[in-house]
């Protein structure tokens, strides 16, 4: 029953991506080059950072993070070089500022946006409605007379 237990434990984990061939040899800059990939996008998959995905394209910015790190790059230069090659797009989290932040801020605007207009709308209905007349005399009289038996 254990061994069960822990065959199913095992297949439950998650599957890294990240080939055995794909690692560096030292420690620390194989640290450093997952800790870069968790804030990267697969463009094939795009809701994956690289090191998760079996993509052939993200396999290919896996080698390119561990290139450009083992060629003595920071972390802040390596994800530079590859914003640079494949455009803001690959941020797993896009920074806000210049035209993102209108990126950022339009679901909120026209979400307000649209709030005013419905309170506009119903304000102008409810004023477009006319209060009922005054009944006629006629009318009146007329009523009475359906109301008393």
């Amino acid at each position: 029953m254990k061994k069960l237990l822990i065959i199913a434990m095992l297949l439950a984990s998650p599957l890294w991506a990240v080939e055995p061939g794909e690692m560096l040899p030292d420690a620390a800059q194989e640290a450093r080059a997952r800790e870069i990939s968790k804030g990267l996008r697969c463009l094939v998959c795009r809701n994956e950072n690289i090191d998760d995905s079996n993509a052939g394209l993200a396999r290919d910015l896996r080698l390119l993070v561990r290139e450009r790190i083992t060629e003595g790059d920071s972390n802040e230069a390596v994800v530079a070089f590859v914003v640079a090659r494949y455009g803001e797009y690959v941020l797993l989290n896009p920074k806000t500022t210049g035209t993102n932040m209108l990126l950022w801020a339009a679901g909120p605007l026209m979400l307000l946006g649209g709030g005013v207009l419905a309170v506009l709308g119903f304000s102008r209905r409810r004023r477009a409605v006319a209060a009922p007349a005054d009944l006629t005399d006629e009318e009146s009289v007329r009523l009475a007379k359906i109301l008393d038996p």
